[in-house]
């Protein structure tokens, strides 16, 4: 066919004329013509682009061979785990001395006064703190040895850090003790681990130190050293007891008149003996040596190395306790990198405030804070016409986080989540959550609506702290990611919950050199975590999902048997109860004398009077808590978020209480690492759970 047959079809002029056509066009088609070809262009160059995973994200772990089913990452490349990811990084001690080098003495250390701006010691100067900290002990009949154990009582301040270096910088092992454990649990972990030095931040904490002395309950207790000034009352109070009181100044200007060359550990040696809360019974002593943690954060990076590797200008908002690993783990690697920790206050209802005027890049949170985040934005959108705007803007964010893209500049963001980022600092690139189940709902959206990377991890303090983490591209929820490059994980069978592992099911079993070498001075508490083999048992019930991510469906532990001889998981129920919009705290109770489940309500006092309004129910929180006719709602709620979730007809709850007061550390319901502490909740509601059953009779 002839070319000006085709141009006459497609009703364009034939080739003769095209001069003539182009000549015919007006100016302003030419300029519209080329705003159009600019704007392609410019799209084309600045669109947005999807995150490159650093895996097939269908393939996220795979076999190790001859391991009895257990499973590796893929990342990382070889069948060695993972042990360090820098040479000159393999202990903590010699973590912080990179820092110092990478950030060319840059800042380090954080801390403000209220309505002022941040204040900074930088790394030199902390480094010189730790070694006039470290030589003053010495001077104070503390020896260079990892047998010398050194307590920090302490709220999260520079301070802490620089006693923490003071012990590393001569190998000495540091021993938390936390603010909310109680005076017993103190008592106990000072006598275990024959603690004769604690530092301390208030004059309070030393004066609950010597009341211990002063009953002869601590009797190896000699030394108190104070963050904060103190009245001379006090020093004199120490003194009739046999205690010596100095002002950490003191004792870091003794050191620096009398310095000593450091005592580096290696990375074989004790670094930490951090305490879990148990539920029950006396705090277990986990062993952890610098080798333990650099692997721990050394398959963290391994894993994001790609993605989201930490930079020197990079900020961390400090809040969790230091007394837990997850904090420790997440600010060595900002110290491994010249990067900068920053303090909160000290008061959680000023964290956003600090965050203001801190604007952090990276935010290490539990789900709990998450779900507070969650509960506050959407009780903000008080209408429905907000409500819907709010959830079509997050659906469009989502829809582009699925396909991999995570941005915090669209036309979304400029709308509707702006002033949500600013409330964190406007800042943050990176979330890390952890320590407790995550919702999905909560996740989701908030990857959505904060525009930044939002990781999931999974582990405990016998591991370190980690021992899974979510795959960078990997945006879905409701699992808790791969295995981390530094340990594999195997799946053994629970008999008695009906959990095996050719089903893929069955308790998490986690080795590699992450894994802790033992509770201190506990042979037989040992022997129950750690198997002849060197696999930690964790008591969580796991199970492994096609693309190789693992996903907690339940817990060994806590499980009790009705009368009619069922087994039943609390936990495993009040997770899925929890995703009650009107709840805050569940409490799930079981009796082996009967044959059904009761539980205790505490209600968000945000969400329910508005839930409770759409369904005709009208009162303030307190009245409401009182109303049956609420009770009667929320029941069903739980009911049939239970049916939803396949919950047997005798692991639902028959009857429950509704409790107007939140379970708190302060009440001693929780632990401090806020996981509910059952025998004292049966005690607490004693009465109450006795009437539900014989209502329910």
């Amino acid at each position: 066919m002839q070319t000006q047959e085709i141009l006459r079809m497609l009703r364009l002029p034939e080739l003769g004329d095209l001069g003539q056509f182009f000549r015919s066009l007006s100016a302003t088609t030419l300029v519209s013509v080329g705003a159009l070809a600019a704007i392609l262009a410019y799209w084309f160059t600045h669109r947005p682009k999807a995150l490159q995973p650093p895996c097939n994200l269908l393939m996220q772990s795979e076999e190790v061979e001859d391991c009895g089913g257990a499973r590796r990452s893929v990342i990382g490349g070889g069948p060695q785990l993972l042990t360090h990811y820098y040479d000159d990084a393999r202990t903590m001690y010699q973590v912080f001395r990179r820092g110092l080098s990478i950030s060319g003495n840059g800042p380090c250390l954080g801390f403000r006064k209220p309505k002022q701006p941040y204040q900074w010691l930088s790394y030199q100067e902390v480094v010189d703190r730790a070694e006039f900290l470290g030589s003053g002990l010495l001077r104070h009949n503390c020896k260079a040895s990892t047998e010398q154990f050194i307590g920090v009582f302490a709220q999260n301040r520079p301070e802490w850090i620089i006693a923490e270096l003071a012990c590393y910088t001569y190998s000495m092992v540091v021993v938390p003790l936390y603010d909310t454990l109680g005076p017993g649990a103190i008592r106990y972990i000072i006598n275990t681990a024959d603690i004769s030095t604690v530092i301390v931040d208030k004059a309070q904490k030393a004066g609950l130190l010597l009341e211990h002395v002063e009953k002869k309950e601590t009797p190896g207790l000699k030394l108190i050293i104070l963050m904060e000034p103190f009245e001379e009352a006090l020093r004199e109070r120490g003194k009739k007891c046999g205690v010596l009181l100095k002002s950490m100044r003191a004792v870091e200007d003794c050191g620096q008149e009398n310095h000593c060359a450091p005592v580096p550990p290696r990375p074989d040696d004790l670094s930490i003996v951090c305490f879990t809360s148990g539920t029950t019974g006396n705090p277990k002593g986990a062993m952890l040596t610098h080798g333990n943690v650099v692997a721990d954060f050394s398959g963290f990076l391994k894993v994001t190395e790609k993605v989201i590797f930490p930079r020197q200008d990079d900020v961390l908002i400090s809040f969790l306790p230091l007394a837990h690993m997850f904090e420790r783990v997440i600010q060595s690697v900002v110290y491994c990198h010249g990067g900068r920790v920053g303090f909160f206050q000290g008061d959680i209802r000023l964290l956003s405030d600090d965050m203001k005027a801190l604007c952090p890049t990276i935010f290490p949170v539990v789900p709990r804070l998450l779900n507070r985040m969650y509960d506050k934005i959407f009780s903000q959108a008080d209408s429905p016409i907000k409500r819907w705007l709010l959830e079509f803007a997050a659906k469009r964010k989502q829809a582009e986080v699925r396909s991999g893209i995570v941005r915090n500049d669209s036309i979304w963001d400029e709308l509707f989540f702006k002033k949500i980022q600013a409330s964190l600092g406007g800042c943050v690139r990176m979330i890390v959550t952890g320590a407790a189940p995550a919702s999905p709902t909560v996740l989701g959206f908030l990857r959505a609506a904060l525009g930044c990377q939002v990781y999931e991890g999974y582990g405990q303090t016998e591991c370190t702290a980690g021992c899974t983490f979510t795959t960078p591209g990997d945006w879905t929820s409701g699992h808790v990611g791969a295995p981390l490059p530094c340990n594999h994980i195997k799946l053994v069978d629970v008999e008695e919950l009906n959990y095996w592992t050719c089903k893929g099911e069955g308790e998490i079993c986690v080795r590699g050199p992450n894994v802790f070498k033992g509770y201190l001075k506990d042979q037989n508490r040992t022997k129950e975590a750690l198997d002849s083999d060197g696999w930690l048992h964790t008591g969580d019930i796991g199970k492994w999902l096609p693309e190789g991510t693992l996903k907690i469906i339940d817990r060994k532990k806590h499980i009790f048997k009705l009368a009619q001889g069922e087994y039943v998981a609390p936990e495993k129920i009040e997770n899925i109860y929890i995703r009650s919009e009107p709840v805050a705290q569940i409490y799930v109770h079981g009796d082996s004398l009967k044959a059904f489940l009761v539980g205790v309500v505490v209600p968000d006092p945000e969400v329910m009077p508005t839930w409770a309004q759409k369904r005709g129910i009208e009162g303030t929180y307190t009245q409401l808590c009182i109303n049956k006719e609420l009770k009667k709602a929320i029941l069903e709620d739980l009911v049939r978020l239970g049916k939803e979730s396949g919950l047997h007809s005798f692991e639902q709850v028959k009857a429950i209480h509704i409790h107007s007061d939140m379970f708190s550390v302060q009440n001693g319901l929780l632990t401090p690492t806020l996981k509910a502490k059952r025998p004292e909740l049966r005690e607490y509601f004693k009465k109450q759970i006795e009437e539900l059953y014989s209502i329910s009779v």
